[in-house]
């Protein structure tokens, strides 16, 4: 009966005008952002986040949930299209999305990422419902040791998950919780990393931060890899599936949302994997596995079904625990703290309203999906003809006006700048901006309950051992990092994540599978690097 109260605050709350309209542009934009290769959400949802800070909290946190689940949903679209995934996790999608469009069977093929996004989102956000609260009440428990301990496994867990080297990721979170500790120190106020420099004694600006890393840089990267897209589906038909069609896709649907739904809460590239995953157990299970690679719906609609329920589901520790799961969820931190809320398990007992109506959103957030995208597919697909050399640079102005109306400091304008040629080197360097950002964002919590853990007990660094549940969270990271350096598990790293390299803001058509290609998820080889 709680249960359905709090829902019934929740509707009420997002049913609102405003909130029902902000949704929807959330969801517009998201989709968009999905379509277009290079941008993804994360650099969206970091270069729209200046213009929120003037809406309602509850608004404001609609509208960029709906930028984040729009753009997961959204990236379908030309992947099954045009052989072009606009999102990273849609690159599975692609493989056997892409060859049904070619088939004349586009239609059916979007109507299964459809109803399984739909169902899968439905599904999870119960989920998020229903678990939400007594992991809030189980995280009112833990003091300072206990939350030390969890974010600390929290940081180790998204080394394990990242692509590419686990040193480079973890040198990433080094320096993200390093750029953390500027300003002044938070128990003595003693400056830190400052040089003398007015502006950095409250610290670095987290917008300036992240529009640099996702907006700049990955456009900077992007400018240099432009190339003609072209569609290859003019007329979607029969968009309706067969009675085939539903019969196969039910099993997926349900697989890839048990799997996306406990996937999608881990630290990292939990959406990606959750894709990937559900791809390789249909596969392994289909009765048809020659029919993989060569247009299966079954390679549709688990994949998608998996995606979209790791984008509801990466809510539940940052709506419980305060700790961010990926970088859009860290951007989504950052919108919390500047309304003024501390993220986290008070959440639900201080703002009932905006906790359950932002859960309440996600339901309308996916109705408002399939109400959307189907009909205007061929605008999505037009979408794509826009030069970069046009699109981008209007995007770098929107989000430099937007950072410089915080404050009206140029100096926030400057730290965009250097943050996106700092994030430039270092995607050509190989490391990956994302684990810079957790670190940015959990590094002043993590000094925080470490010292104030000490301070209790005075000096006595025992106390993260001795008390159980830090122990526990303590070993599951030491066990994380070490699987994280395994020869085998870095091999299956390195292929699960091997076919969304050539995604990372590059707008580089997927080659079509050959007729062996994709026989076995596991069996990829190793990604070659070019002769130079």
């Amino acid at each position: 009966m709680e249960l359905l109260d709090n829902l019934a605050l929740g509707f009420s709350t997002a049913l609102l005008v405003q909130n029902v309209l902000y949704c929807f542009v959330g969801v517009l934009l998201g989709t968009a952002v999905g379509v277009l290769p290079g941008i993804g959400p994360t650099a969206t949802v970091a270069m729209l986040l200046p213009i929120t800070f003037s809406f309602e909290p509850v608004t404001a946190l609609i509208m960029l949930a709906g930028i984040y689940y729009g753009a997961q949903y959204g990236g379908s679209t030309t992947a099954i299209l045009i052989n072009l995934p606009g999102e990273s996790s849609a690159a599975v999608t692609a493989l056997d999305g892409h060859e049904m469009a070619r088939q004349g069977r586009a239609g059916p093929a979007l109507a299964a990422a459809a109803v399984g996004s739909f169902i899968a989102g439905t599904v999870a956000t119960v989920a998020l419902a229903v678990a939400a609260p007594p992991l809030a009440s189980v995280a009112l428990r833990f003091g300072p040791a206990e939350y030390f301990s969890l974010v600390l496994f929290g940081l180790i867990v998204s080394i394990a998950l990242a692509r590419g080297s686990a040193l480079k990721a973890l040198a990433m979170i080094a320096l993200g919780v390093l750029l953390g500790t500027v300003g002044q120190d938070i128990y003595t106020g003693t400056p830190r990393f400052v040089f003398d420099q007015r502006e950095l004694y409250g610290g670095i600006n987290f917008v300036s931060v992240a529009v640099g890393m996702f907006g700049v840089a990955e456009i900077l990267r992007n400018l240099e890899n432009e190339r003609t897209r072209t569609a290859i589906v003019s007329t979607v038909k029969n968009l309706w599936p067969t009675r085939e069609d539903r019969r196969r896709i039910v099993g997926p649907i349900l697989r890839g949302t048990g799997l996306g739904a406990a996937l999608g809460i881990l630290p990292g590239g939990g959406h990606v994997l959750a894709s990937f995953t559900s791809y390789a157990v249909e596969k392994r299970i289909s009765k048809r596995q020659q029919e993989f690679g060569r247009g299966a719906i079954e390679g549709v609609a688990g994949p998608e079904s998996a995606n979209n329920a790791a984008a509801q589901t990466s809510f539940i520790p940052l709506l419980t625990l305060g700790l961010p799961a990926h970088p859009v969820m860290a951007l989504m931190v950052g919108a919390f703290i500047v309304h003024g809320i501390t993220p986290g398990p008070n959440v639900i007992t201080d703002e009932p309203a905006l906790f359950w109506g932002l859960i309440a959103s996600m339901w309308i957030g996916n109705v408002l999906l399939v109400l959307l995208n189907l009909p205007l597919v061929g605008i999505w697909v037009r979408m794509l003809r826009i030069p970069y050399q046009v699109l981008f640079p209007m995007i770098i102005l929107f989000a430099a006006i937007g950072t410089y109306s915080l404050s009206f400091n140029a100096y926030d304008v400057y730290a965009i700048a250097f943050f996106g040629i700092l994030g430039y080197i270092l995607i050509k360097c190989g490391c990956e901006p994302a684990p810079l950002l957790l670190g940015f964002v959990l590094g002043p919590l993590l000094e925080e309950h470490l010292r104030r853990a000490l301070i209790i007990s005075r000096g006595d660094a025992s106390v993260f051992l001795t008390r159980p549940i830090s122990a526990v969270f303590l070993a599951l990271a030491v066990a994380a990092l070490v699987v994280a350096v395994l020869p085998t598990i870095r091999k299956r790293r390195e292929i699960v994540f091997a076919e969304d390299e050539s995604l990372d803001g590059i707008p580089n058509p997927v080659p079509p599978p050959s007729p062996r290609a994709h026989d076995d998820l596991d069996e990829l080889p190793p990604r070659v690097p070019p002769q130079r």
